[in-house]
């Protein structure tokens, strides 16, 4: 086996101690959907403790179990690699696959979008370069184990990697950027996502300024033209770093001048640098244009020709949770489905109803609490009710903050309210009717996933993105 992690490297880049040598393909935190030859990586959470799952683990095929103790259940020969902490250790294997990896590494941040536009990239460089020459990870890795994760299963050969950073606390972006060491750094816009936790738009702004921040001589920031934080986060770049804006207005770099929808996919009409583009998505909406600019942005900073890159977009489809369109076929007739469950906010919601309104037949709305908004959640809610009104047809919600929205749209919209997505969506379920369009969208932590689970077992075929 031509092992990404050789039993000394294991060691140098955790200083930890290998109770019997063993190397390791790959790196995994779930011992449910690790393959055989990971290395298991036991973290503490919130609710469970990794090293409860390092037997299952080793009886799935691991290598072996990163840990900070030996496991009661661990049997006497366990292939272990104890570490003080399991977190930090974790970090010091992408460190070390950052250092030696000679990879061109574009991170992206920014308060909505960075999955879409981690994807678009991807699918950019690949179509260019090849599937074995990107690395990105299979699914929204940004936090403060999703950054080291991603780096650590970084291929010494691989030509660019992809890394996506978040946060929801100040602070957190700083530390995942140096460990990321960008060439190009993305921050993809700023909202009023996690207000509720840093304060103000202002706080958002310079947390997500820290990637740009951390941009290393040369390197190239990409930043949001329409902003009006754009002087606030182009003053974080090094001087010897190159900045390149996208979006609508007149003097962006990239600049949008037309996304025209048609029957779910989007034409978009671009000025890059001044040169006209024109390319197509097969996903509604004015805002995955402009993340699209962003993934451009990116891939002509890393050498790609805007034509080239702009025809690799085409067939990309919005994500699942992040605005899917998925035809349901109900048993008189058909359906669709915008799947917008994983998260929400403000300027989010308003992009994902812009797409609603555009569909024919009735538009339902299920819409569940945006978390993380503080003081100003009830107002946000409330201010979002006369959009919500102009852009559906009927109203489904759940949660104490969309309680208040659902008592401000007009009594005709609004169909059902109820305190959690679980009671609601059987409600939901059987109001839909053929020719029906229905956006299901609201945080993580408002289970909007419940919504569409119920939908779903309406459609006599099994969902696919259409």
């Amino acid at each position: 086996m031509n092992a990404l992690w050789p039993p000394e490297a294991l060691a140098a880049a955790t200083g930890g101690r290998m109770t019997v040598p063993f190397a390791a393909a790959g790196v995994s935190i779930d011992s449910r959907s690790l393959r055989p030859g990971d290395l298991f990586v036991a973290l503490a959470g919130e609710h469970r403790d990794g090293h409860e799952f390092v037997a299952a683990a080793l009886a799935r095929g691991a290598a072996g179990a990163l840990v900070s103790h030996r496991p009661a259940d661990a049997r006497a020969d366990a292939p272990l690699l104890l570490v003080a902490d399991t977190l930090a250790g974790l970090a010091g294997l992408g460190q070390f696959a950052r250092t030696r990896s000679a990879a061109r590494v574009v991170a992206i941040t920014g308060s909505v979008g960075k999955t879409t536009t981690k994807e678009m990239l991807r699918r950019i460089l690949e179509a260019v370069l090849g599937p074995g020459a990107v690395h990105a990870a299979p699914a929204s890795y940004n936090n403060q184990w999703g950054v080291p994760l991603t780096l650590a299963e970084l291929p010494p050969d691989a030509a660019c990697a992809v890394i996506e950073i978040g946060m929801n606390h100040a602070g957190e972006i700083a530390p995942l950027a140096a460990l990321a060491r960008p060439d190009i750094a993305v921050v993809t816009g700023i909202e009023k996502t996690h207000i509720g936790l840093l304060g103000s738009l202002e706080a958002i702004a310079d947390e997500k300024a820290a990637l740009p921040a951390a941009l290393g001589p040369g390197g190239v920031a990409i930043l949001p033209r329409d902003t009006p934080f754009l002087p606030r986060l182009a003053a974080r770049v090094p001087p010897s770093c190159r900045v390149i804006t996208f979006g609508e207005a007149p003097l962006a770099d990239l600049r949008l001048l037309a996304a025209e929808r048609d029957a779910g996919a989007t034409d978009v009409a671009a000025a890059v640098f001044g040169l006209p583009i024109r390319f197509a998505l097969a996903a509604a909406g004015r805002h995955l244009a402009l993340d699209s600019l962003a993934a451009l942005a990116a891939a002509v900073s890393l050498g790609l020709g805007a034509e080239t890159a702009g025809r690799a977009l085409a067939g990309f489809a919005a994500l699942p949770g992040r605005g899917a369109r998925r035809p349901l076929r109900l048993a008189a007739g058909d359906a669709v489905l915008l799947d917008e469950s994983y998260n929400a906010s403000p300027a989010a919601l308003r992009a994902a109803l812009a797409v609603l309104a555009a569909e024919p037949g009735r538009r339902i709305a299920v819409l569940g609490d945006m978390l993380e908004l503080g003081r100003m959640a009830a107002d946000e809610h409330v201010d979002l009710a006369p959009e919500v009104a102009d852009s559906a047809d009927l109203v489904f919600a759940c949660g104490p903050m969309m309680r208040r929205l659902f008592g401000c749209v007009p009594k005709r919209l609004q169909g059902a309210w109820r305190a959690d997505a679980e009671t609601l969506a059987p409600i939901v379920a059987a109001a839909l009717a053929p020719g029906d369009a229905v956006l299901v969208k609201g945080s993580l932590g408002s289970r909007m996933r419940l919504v569409v689970e119920a939908i779903a077992a309406r459609s006599v075929l099994p969902l696919e993105a259409g």
